[in-house]
């Protein structure tokens, strides 16, 4: 999971980029999840917190920017 001060210090794109990744990465996990080949249910769960916390920081900054 990343660190929310990481995640500050990133650019929008970097953060767009790790968003793009992390929901691909979600998908995947779904799929295995639903297949019971899933070796780390606790990753679903970090994923998703990855997800919203990296999504709050791109409205801040939206909110910020107008």
């Amino acid at each position: 999971m990343a660190n929310v001060a990481d995640l500050k210090t990133k650019t929008d794109d970097e953060l767009s980029t790790e968003l793009n990744n992390l929901k691909r990465e979600q998908f995947n996990l779904r799929f295995q999840a639903a297949t019971n080949q899933l070796e780390k249910p606790s990753r679903v769960r970090e994923v998703r917190r990855s997800i919203a916390q990296i999504m709050t920081l791109q409205g801040e900054r939206a909110r910020a920017a107008k």
